[in-house]
């Protein structure tokens, strides 16, 4: 029975999508441009228990990667413990694969370990050389992801709202909301375990995700 009205319920929602869609495509056959939206990182985000110091430029991935807008490195400070984050912030994306913008951007090899945390989502923890590494894709809507399956059924289920059905159809807005604030967090390992070094990214990504998500970037 529940497997019934599940099904139900996403057959009408592919119906209901192809309708705005068709709708939309007679009406504003241009709204499907591609939307390019300007955004400055702050220059400082408050995080708790720890101290903002200064960040060394970091490699820049505008050149290489068409979707990306802008980037911001943020360095913090912990008992003599340094937390580096890197934040960029993706549009128009096709291919949403956290897992392969690590591999492909940073050259890390091993492959990342995927978590999920409740009320914060999906994210992967990993070690490069001497680091341990934690990263996500934070979506406009819907929790954290690390796969591109993920972002896609946020944006299936998140982005089609009848709030959004007038801003869709002007086009002020795209249907599908395919942007994403790329987090990646690193921290050298020292002498501590690789896990330890977990606990203490991952104290830090549920603290920067709370902070962020209700300011994702204005469409």
């Amino acid at each position: 029975m529940y497997w019934k009205q599940t099904r139900i319920k996403f057959l009408a929602l592919i119906f209901g999508t192809g309708m705005l869609v068709l709708g939309k495509t007679i009406f504003f056959p241009n709204a499907d441009k591609p939307i390019i939206n300007t955004f400055v990182f702050p220059e400082e985000v408050p995080l708790a228990q720890w101290q903002p110091s200064v960040a060394s430029p970091i490699k820049s991935l505008v050149e290489e990667n068409p979707n990306l807008v802008t980037e911001k490195h943020y360095r913090y400070v912990k008992n003599n413990l340094s937390l580096d984050i890197e934040m960029r912030y993706l549009q128009n994306l096709y291919n949403a694969d956290v897992g392969g913008y690590i591999q492909q951007y940073f050259a890390i090899t091993s492959p990342a370990v995927m978590r999920q945390q409740k009320g914060v989502g999906y994210y992967g923890v990993g070690i490069d050389k001497y680091k341990a590494y934690l990263s996500s894709c934070i979506n406009p809507r819907g929790n954290s992801t690390f796969t591109h399956t993920q972002f896609r059924e946020n944006r299936y289920f998140k982005d089609i709202t009848f709030d959004r059905i007038m801003p869709l159809l002007q086009g002020k807005e795209a249907l599908l909301d395919k942007r994403c604030l790329w987090v990646h967090l690193s921290i050298p390992l020292r002498k501590s375990s690789p896990e330890a070094a977990y606990q203490v990214l991952e104290q830090v990504w549920f603290s920067w995700y709370r902070w962020w998500q209700p300011r994702f970037p204005k469409p």
